[in-house]
């Protein structure tokens, strides 16, 4: 064999009891397990894992790494955390399927989820269909990726950015172009259902492109249209939507956030658990963390993006229009603000594109105004125009008892939703999955530890359909994480969100150390996972 794992703690993945064992690799998969009395293994190589667990590697169930994986080749905001496989093209925008036009405009309209803008040279931006990108992805990247096609980006491309229904033909093309992604290798589709140009597709528009979905055996990953008001309403719409297409689904960020929201959760687990019981294939998943994180311009009313960013400029520079977005963002509660009046004290600059602007970064808007001497307002509207719509927000809405609750669910599974752009990205970034490992496992007992792995590998494992990923098994691919239970923690906080984690020292993807003796190597032994076929 290539490498024995002598007296490890096997958490398998199953949720059942741990076991002390020795674990056997040979040409990238798991060769041999022998249990404590078995023989021996012999292998080429020996780590003495006493003290350390060994699970299946982390699946990250959303991500947004589509460019980081080619523009970082070490990667290890994931690597570091044990994550061996995260799933792109999320919230309905991504690179792939576009054209030369669309390209350019989804660059710029997500620039502040993964830089990217037009004019940046640090990705070549050699591919225009999923099956390029993904065969982009197979030169070589740091963790395995699996990917979604963005229901946002196939409506820029065949639809554009009005606000209107799609014709006949515009919705043929795009039921043309999920079937071209999902059968070369995408696993599904995301929408963002608050994000432009997304959110302008109808309930009968979405369910169409659904049922080509489940016709390829995929399931909807939807950012759905409110966590805050109608946020309920919301879940409600997107589980009949996808029931009526015959679809799973799997909800993102399945949060219950602002006040309107606070103690909710037991509602929206009821709903899930009712149309469960009755026959829908659901999942979910959530990152251990209160605030959410986004871009700025994500909070305008839908009608002031229409027509894409350039638009959207002109309306901001416009003194009536922007006294119009005013007042839907403070006064009414606009769509982009999930139908709740924005509390400027509550929104925290992240990251900016113009690093003329990096004097921001750490503040609320609230604080931004006070310090100028000027209404909250005009300083937002002031950033997005001075950073071209670039900026990135942490939200600070959420709930830690809907985040507890939600987590315990039967369907849950984890995602780091993370944003690896800006100055001072959110934490779940570079902390998610040791999170969920050290302080709600070890220090809060919200989930025991084999619950814990289970959630974060083969739960998503299932739902993506990987028969021989999340588990430990014989014959199972050699993708796994060792971890110390009683050190493993995030080490990135607000304060300091790019620090790595404790506790996690050996990595290994296709029985190759990514992460050896808790530093990473130059292994690139991630690959594209694609869609097995229904």
């Amino acid at each position: 064999m290539d490498l024995a794992i002598r007296g490890v703690r096997v958490i398998d993945g199953s949720g059942g009891p741990s076991y002390r064992a020795d674990v056997g690799l040979d040409g990238g998969r798991i060769s041999a397990i022998r249990r404590e009395g078995e023989p021996a293994l012999s292998a080429a190589r020996t780590v003495d894992a006493q003290g350390l667990a060994l699970s299946p590697g982390f699946i990250d169930m959303h991500a947004h790494s589509d460019l980081a994986l080619l523009r970082d080749p070490a990667h290890e905001a994931k690597a570091a955390q044990g994550v061996t496989l995260e799933v792109l093209g999320q919230d309905g925008l991504s690179y792939a399927p576009v054209d030369d036009a669309t390209l350019t405009e989804v660059r710029q309209a997500i620039t502040g989820w993964n830089g990217g803008e037009p004019g940046d040279t640090s990705v070549d931006f050699d591919w225009r269909t999923v099956g390029e990108y993904l065969d982009r992805l197979d030169r070589g990247i740091a963790v395995n990726a699996a990917y979604l096609v963005p229901q946002g980006t196939v409506r820029m491309y065949a639809v554009g950015w009005d606000d209107r229904p799609a014709t006949p033909a515009e919705l043929a093309r795009m039921r043309q172009l999920v079937a071209e992604g999902l059968e070369q290798g995408a696993v599904g589709m995301s929408s963002g259902l608050t994000y432009t140009p997304g959110m302008y597709a109808g309930d009968a528009e979405l369910t169409e492109l659904c049922r080509v979905v489940a016709r390829y055996g995929g399931y909807y990953c939807p950012h759905h249209r409110s966590y805050g008001a109608g946020a309920l309403k919301a879940y409600e719409e997107m589980v009949g939507l996808a029931r009526e297409a015959g679809c799973a689904l799997h909800l993102a960020h399945a949060t219950m956030n602002f006040g309107v929201n606070k103690g909710k959760a037991p509602d929206l687990l009821a709903l899930l658990d009712t149309a469960l019981d009755a026959g829908a294939d659901i999942s979910l998943d959530t990152y251990p963390y209160t605030p959410g994180c986004t871009t700025l311009v994500a909070m305008l009313p839908s009608w002031a993006s229409e027509g894409g960013p350039e638009a959207v400029l002109a309306r901001l520079q416009d003194e009536e229009c922007a006294e119009k977005i005013r007042h839907h963002l403070e006064e009414i509660g606009s769509d982009g603000c999930h139908g709740v009046p924005i509390e400027w004290d509550t929104v925290e600059v992240s990251g900016v594109s113009d690093r003329g602007l990096g004097s921001c970064v750490g503040t609320t808007v609230q604080e931004l105004a006070e310090a100028r001497g000027e209404a909250p307002w005009a300083t937002a509207r002031r950033l997005l125009i001075d950073d071209r719509l670039g900026s990135m927000i942490l939200q600070h809405v959420g709930h830690e008892e809907n985040v507890r609750q939600i987590m315990r669910h039967r369907v849950h599974t984890g995602g780091s939703d993370g944003i690896l752009q800006g100055h001072k990205p959110h934490p779940r970034a570079y902390g998610t999955f040791p999170q969920y490992l050290g302080r709600y496992a070890r220090e809060l007992g919200i989930l025991s530890l084999e619950e814990a792995v289970a959630h974060l590998t083969s739960r998503p494992a299932a739902r993506l359909r990987l028969p021989d990923r999340g588990l430990v098994r014989e014959g199972y691919r050699a993708d796994l994480v060792l971890f110390d239970p009683e050190t493993v923690a995030a080490g990135s906080t607000f304060e300091a969100p790019r620090t790595l984690p404790a506790g996690i020292p050996y990595v290994l993807i296709d029985g190759r150390f990514v992460i050896e003796d808790g530093s990473r190597t130059d292994v690139l032994a991630g690959r594209s996972v694609r869609r097995t076929p229904a």
